[in-house]
Protein backbone atom coordinates (compact mmCIF):
# COMPACT_ATOMS: atom_id res chain seq x y z
CA UNK A 1 0.00 0.00 0.00
CA UNK A 2 1.36 3.90 -1.44
CA UNK A 3 -0.15 6.74 0.67
CA UNK A 4 0.29 9.72 -1.84
CA UNK A 5 -0.77 13.37 -0.92
CA UNK A 6 -0.92 15.22 -3.74
CA UNK A 7 -0.45 19.20 -3.06
CA UNK A 8 -1.79 21.79 -5.65
CA UNK A 9 -1.76 25.04 -5.01
CA UNK A 10 -0.79 25.76 -1.53
CA UNK A 11 1.72 24.97 1.57
CA UNK A 12 1.27 20.91 2.85
CA UNK A 13 -1.01 21.01 5.98
CA UNK A 14 -3.79 23.14 5.37
CA UNK A 15 -7.29 22.18 4.74
CA UNK A 16 -8.78 19.04 6.07
CA UNK A 17 -7.96 16.39 3.40
CA UNK A 18 -4.34 17.52 3.72
CA UNK A 19 -5.07 16.95 7.58
CA UNK A 20 -6.15 13.65 7.26
CA UNK A 21 -3.84 12.45 5.69
CA UNK A 22 -1.09 13.40 7.75
CA UNK A 23 -3.24 11.71 10.72
CA UNK A 24 -3.78 8.55 8.27
CA UNK A 25 0.24 8.54 7.95
CA UNK A 26 0.64 9.37 11.45
CA UNK A 27 -1.21 6.01 12.27
CA UNK A 28 0.78 3.70 9.68
CA UNK A 29 3.63 4.72 11.83
CA UNK A 30 2.27 4.51 14.99
CA UNK A 31 0.78 0.66 13.61
CA UNK A 32 4.39 -0.14 12.46
CA UNK A 33 5.93 1.09 15.20
CA UNK A 34 4.26 -2.13 16.96
CA UNK A 35 4.93 -4.66 14.21
CA UNK A 36 8.42 -3.42 13.87
CA UNK A 37 9.88 -3.22 17.11
CA UNK A 38 8.08 -4.58 19.66
CA UNK A 39 8.78 -8.71 18.51
CA UNK A 40 9.96 -8.32 15.24
CA UNK A 41 12.94 -5.96 14.54
CA UNK A 42 14.79 -3.67 16.09
CA UNK A 43 16.39 -2.27 12.88
CA UNK A 44 12.94 -1.44 11.82
CA UNK A 45 12.15 1.02 15.01
CA UNK A 46 15.72 2.71 13.67
CA UNK A 47 15.31 2.79 10.30
CA UNK A 48 11.40 4.23 10.44
CA UNK A 49 12.38 6.79 13.84
CA UNK A 50 15.91 8.06 12.26
CA UNK A 51 14.88 9.44 8.90
CA UNK A 52 11.64 11.07 10.56
CA UNK A 53 12.03 15.12 11.10
CA UNK A 54 10.73 16.39 14.67
CA UNK A 55 7.19 17.23 13.25
CA UNK A 56 6.73 13.71 11.99
CA UNK A 57 7.84 11.99 15.08
CA UNK A 58 5.99 14.56 17.75
CA UNK A 59 2.79 12.78 14.84
CA UNK A 60 3.93 9.24 15.07
CA UNK A 61 3.84 9.84 19.08
CA UNK A 62 0.38 11.80 19.55
CA UNK A 63 -0.84 8.86 16.63
CA UNK A 64 0.40 6.08 18.30
CA UNK A 65 -1.02 7.46 22.32
CA UNK A 66 -4.71 7.91 20.47
CA UNK A 67 -4.83 4.57 18.80
CA UNK A 68 -2.94 2.63 21.95
CA UNK A 69 -3.51 4.68 25.23
CA UNK A 70 0.14 4.18 25.73
CA UNK A 71 2.94 6.56 25.79
CA UNK A 72 5.63 5.37 22.86
CA UNK A 73 8.34 6.70 24.63
CA UNK A 74 7.84 4.28 28.01
CA UNK A 75 7.38 1.29 25.17
CA UNK A 76 10.54 2.28 23.87
CA UNK A 77 11.88 2.72 26.82
CA UNK A 78 11.06 -1.41 28.17
CA UNK A 79 11.97 -2.72 25.21
CA UNK A 80 15.54 -1.05 23.76
CA UNK A 81 18.61 -0.65 26.02
CA UNK A 82 21.62 0.88 26.77
CA UNK A 83 23.41 3.11 23.89
CA UNK A 84 20.91 2.92 21.69
CA UNK A 85 17.97 3.63 24.14
CA UNK A 86 19.59 6.42 25.18
CA UNK A 87 19.65 7.81 22.10
CA UNK A 88 15.92 7.32 20.80
CA UNK A 89 14.80 8.57 23.63
CA UNK A 90 17.05 11.67 22.94
CA UNK A 91 15.82 11.95 19.50
CA UNK A 92 12.22 11.65 20.39
CA UNK A 93 11.97 15.09 22.30
CA UNK A 94 11.60 18.18 20.63
CA UNK A 95 14.59 20.38 20.31
CA UNK A 96 14.02 21.96 23.08
CA UNK A 97 12.56 19.18 25.36
CA UNK A 98 15.83 17.52 24.46
CA UNK A 99 18.16 20.08 25.94
CA UNK A 100 16.43 20.24 28.69
CA UNK A 101 17.01 16.74 29.40
CA UNK A 102 20.26 16.93 28.89
CA UNK A 103 20.85 19.63 30.62
CA UNK A 104 19.19 18.14 33.98
CA UNK A 105 20.53 14.50 33.67
CA UNK A 106 24.05 16.90 33.62
CA UNK A 107 23.09 18.72 36.52
CA UNK A 108 21.10 16.07 38.09
CA UNK A 109 22.29 13.02 37.82
CA UNK A 110 24.73 10.78 39.66
CA UNK A 111 28.15 11.98 38.05
CA UNK A 112 27.12 15.75 37.35
CA UNK A 113 28.57 16.96 34.00
CA UNK A 114 29.17 20.13 33.54
CA UNK A 115 31.14 19.57 29.83
CA UNK A 116 27.57 18.38 28.88
CA UNK A 117 25.61 21.60 30.40
CA UNK A 118 28.41 23.99 28.88
CA UNK A 119 28.09 22.57 25.69
CA UNK A 120 24.16 22.42 25.33
CA UNK A 121 23.93 25.99 26.76
CA UNK A 122 27.02 27.46 25.23
CA UNK A 123 25.86 26.38 21.40
CA UNK A 124 22.42 28.11 21.81
CA UNK A 125 20.90 31.16 20.34
CA UNK A 126 19.54 33.30 22.92
CA UNK A 127 15.75 32.85 21.44
CA UNK A 128 16.68 28.93 21.79
CA UNK A 129 18.09 29.73 25.55
CA UNK A 130 14.73 30.95 26.72
CA UNK A 131 12.85 28.43 25.17
CA UNK A 132 14.75 25.88 27.12
CA UNK A 133 14.45 27.75 30.79
CA UNK A 134 10.77 27.48 30.03
CA UNK A 135 10.46 24.03 29.34
CA UNK A 136 12.89 22.89 31.72
CA UNK A 137 10.96 24.44 34.27
CA UNK A 138 7.71 23.07 33.20
CA UNK A 139 9.05 19.54 32.89
CA UNK A 140 11.41 19.23 36.56
CA UNK A 141 9.82 22.09 38.16
CA UNK A 142 12.47 23.69 39.34
CA UNK A 143 14.47 26.85 37.12
CA UNK A 144 17.87 26.34 35.64
CA UNK A 145 19.82 29.30 37.29
CA UNK A 146 19.12 27.28 40.43
CA UNK A 147 20.56 23.94 39.42
CA UNK A 148 23.26 25.93 37.80
CA UNK A 149 23.92 27.94 40.77
CA UNK A 150 24.02 24.23 43.26
CA UNK A 151 26.37 22.02 41.32
CA UNK A 152 27.93 24.65 39.52
CA UNK A 153 31.27 26.51 41.13
CA UNK A 154 33.41 29.62 40.27
CA UNK A 155 34.39 31.35 37.31
CA UNK A 156 32.53 28.28 35.64
CA UNK A 157 29.66 28.80 37.28
CA UNK A 158 29.17 32.63 36.74
CA UNK A 159 29.93 32.05 33.17
CA UNK A 160 26.53 29.80 33.03
CA UNK A 161 24.78 31.95 34.70
CA UNK A 162 25.88 34.90 32.85
CA UNK A 163 25.29 33.31 29.62
CA UNK A 164 21.58 32.06 30.47
CA UNK A 165 20.35 35.14 31.78
CA UNK A 166 22.00 38.26 29.43
CA UNK A 167 19.78 39.36 26.74
CA UNK A 168 22.04 39.23 23.49
CA UNK A 169 21.64 40.53 20.39
CA UNK A 170 21.44 37.33 17.56
CA UNK A 171 21.30 39.58 14.66
CA UNK A 172 24.35 39.70 11.74
CA UNK A 173 25.10 43.23 12.19
CA UNK A 174 28.76 43.73 13.70
CA UNK A 175 30.27 47.01 15.13
CA UNK A 176 33.62 46.77 13.86
CA UNK A 177 35.50 49.11 16.47
CA UNK A 178 33.84 47.38 19.26
CA UNK A 179 35.29 43.84 17.91
CA UNK A 180 38.67 45.40 17.64
CA UNK A 181 38.26 46.49 21.19
CA UNK A 182 37.04 42.93 22.63
CA UNK A 183 40.09 41.20 20.67
CA UNK A 184 42.58 43.90 22.76
CA UNK A 185 40.59 43.59 25.85
CA UNK A 186 41.31 39.56 25.79
CA UNK A 187 44.57 39.85 24.75
CA UNK A 188 45.66 41.86 27.76
CA UNK A 189 42.99 39.41 29.80
CA UNK A 190 44.94 36.00 28.49
CA UNK A 191 48.17 35.98 26.88
CA UNK A 192 49.71 39.42 27.74
CA UNK A 193 49.35 38.59 31.38
CA UNK A 194 50.11 35.86 34.30
CA UNK A 195 46.63 33.68 34.38
CA UNK A 196 43.65 34.58 32.89
CA UNK A 197 41.16 37.31 34.05
CA UNK A 198 38.02 35.39 33.87
CA UNK A 199 35.45 38.21 34.33
CA UNK A 200 36.82 39.83 31.06
CA UNK A 201 36.27 36.60 29.12
CA UNK A 202 33.20 36.04 30.90
CA UNK A 203 31.62 39.26 29.59
CA UNK A 204 32.28 39.21 26.58
CA UNK A 205 31.30 36.02 26.16
CA UNK A 206 28.25 35.96 27.49
CA UNK A 207 27.74 39.40 26.26
CA UNK A 208 28.02 39.12 23.00
CA UNK A 209 26.41 37.85 19.78
CA UNK A 210 27.69 35.12 17.62
CA UNK A 211 28.48 37.49 14.82
CA UNK A 212 30.55 39.59 17.04
CA UNK A 213 32.44 36.92 18.59
CA UNK A 214 33.04 35.44 15.05
CA UNK A 215 34.65 38.52 14.00
CA UNK A 216 36.37 39.02 17.28
CA UNK A 217 38.16 35.82 16.84
CA UNK A 218 39.48 36.94 13.05
CA UNK A 219 40.38 40.15 14.49
CA UNK A 220 42.44 38.67 17.43
CA UNK A 221 44.56 36.37 15.12
CA UNK A 222 45.03 39.58 12.67
CA UNK A 223 45.92 41.29 15.52
CA UNK A 224 48.32 38.83 17.07
CA UNK A 225 49.04 36.06 14.93
CA UNK A 226 47.68 33.73 17.11
CA UNK A 227 44.85 31.83 17.64
CA UNK A 228 41.84 32.37 20.22
CA UNK A 229 40.89 28.50 20.68
CA UNK A 230 44.57 28.50 22.25
CA UNK A 231 43.60 31.48 24.76
CA UNK A 232 40.19 29.79 25.42
CA UNK A 233 41.65 26.24 26.09
CA UNK A 234 43.82 28.05 28.38
CA UNK A 235 40.84 29.69 30.07
CA UNK A 236 38.02 26.72 30.28
CA UNK A 237 41.08 23.90 31.15
CA UNK A 238 39.93 21.22 33.33
CA UNK A 239 36.26 20.63 32.35
CA UNK A 240 36.88 17.05 31.43
CA UNK A 241 35.19 14.60 28.95
CA UNK A 242 32.97 11.89 28.82
CA UNK A 243 31.48 9.18 27.00
CA UNK A 244 28.38 10.18 25.64
CA UNK A 245 29.39 13.27 23.90
CA UNK A 246 29.58 11.32 20.12
CA UNK A 247 25.56 10.68 20.88
CA UNK A 248 24.48 13.91 22.25
CA UNK A 249 26.03 15.76 19.36
CA UNK A 250 24.56 13.69 16.77
CA UNK A 251 21.48 13.70 18.25
CA UNK A 252 20.88 17.47 18.71
CA UNK A 253 22.32 18.93 15.81
CA UNK A 254 21.69 16.36 13.19
CA UNK A 255 18.66 18.72 11.96
CA UNK A 256 20.88 21.75 12.49
CA UNK A 257 24.33 21.74 11.41
CA UNK A 258 25.82 18.15 11.00
CA UNK A 259 27.04 18.43 7.57
CA UNK A 260 29.21 21.30 8.93
CA UNK A 261 30.32 19.25 12.22
CA UNK A 262 31.61 16.68 9.62
CA UNK A 263 33.18 19.15 7.79
CA UNK A 264 35.32 20.40 10.92
CA UNK A 265 35.65 17.19 12.24
CA UNK A 266 37.24 15.52 9.43
CA UNK A 267 39.84 19.14 8.99
CA UNK A 268 40.88 18.53 12.65
CA UNK A 269 41.08 14.83 12.76
CA UNK A 270 42.16 14.13 8.81
CA UNK A 271 39.93 11.49 9.03
CA UNK A 272 35.29 11.26 8.71
CA UNK A 273 33.16 11.51 11.35
CA UNK A 274 31.38 8.07 10.24
CA UNK A 275 34.40 6.14 10.69
CA UNK A 276 34.74 7.72 14.37
CA UNK A 277 31.09 6.05 14.99
CA UNK A 278 31.55 3.29 13.08
CA UNK A 279 35.17 2.89 15.08
CA UNK A 280 33.21 3.12 18.42
CA UNK A 281 29.60 1.77 18.55
CA UNK A 282 28.20 -1.05 17.52
CA UNK A 283 25.20 -2.87 16.32
CA UNK A 284 21.95 -1.05 16.17
CA UNK A 285 23.01 1.70 17.95
CA UNK A 286 25.88 2.13 15.32
CA UNK A 287 23.09 2.21 12.87
CA UNK A 288 21.05 4.58 14.53
CA UNK A 289 23.93 7.53 14.60
CA UNK A 290 24.92 6.61 11.29
CA UNK A 291 21.56 7.20 9.78
CA UNK A 292 21.56 10.67 11.75
CA UNK A 293 24.73 11.73 10.40
CA UNK A 294 24.61 10.74 6.80
CA UNK A 295 21.17 10.98 5.98
CA UNK A 296 19.35 13.86 7.06
CA UNK A 297 15.33 13.03 8.13
CA UNK A 298 12.69 13.19 5.76
CA UNK A 299 11.01 16.60 5.81
CA UNK A 300 7.51 17.21 4.90
CA UNK A 301 7.04 18.56 1.07
CA UNK A 302 5.65 21.88 0.42
CA UNK A 303 4.92 24.71 -2.19
CA UNK A 304 3.09 24.01 -5.61
CA UNK A 305 2.80 20.10 -7.22
CA UNK A 306 4.49 18.65 -5.10
CA UNK A 307 3.91 14.76 -4.02
CA UNK A 308 5.20 13.22 -0.49
CA UNK A 309 4.76 9.19 -0.89
CA UNK A 310 4.92 6.53 2.10
CA UNK A 311 5.68 2.67 1.54
CA UNK A 312 4.08 0.37 3.30
CA UNK A 313 7.27 -2.00 1.79
CA UNK A 314 10.57 0.40 2.08
CA UNK A 315 9.41 2.34 5.18
CA UNK A 316 8.24 -0.27 7.26
CA UNK A 317 10.72 -3.45 6.80
CA UNK A 318 8.88 -6.01 8.90
CA UNK A 319 5.77 -5.78 6.50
Amino acid sequence: MVVVVAIVGGRFGRGGVVAAARREIGSQMARQMVVAGFGCDTAAIVNILAHRDATQRALIQHEYRATYSEDLNKRLSSELGGDLKRAVLLWMHDPAGRDATIVRQALSGDVIDLKAATEVLCSRTPSQIQQLRQVYHALFGVYLEHDIEFQATGDHKKLLLAYVTTPRYEGPEVDRMAVEKDAKALFKAGEKRLGTDEKTFRSIFSERSRAHLAAVSAAYHSLYGNSLKKVLRKAMKGMGTDDTTLTRVIVTRAEIDMQYIKAEYHKKHRNSLNDAVHSETSSHFRTFLLSLGTNPPLKEMSGRNQRWEISSASVFPCL
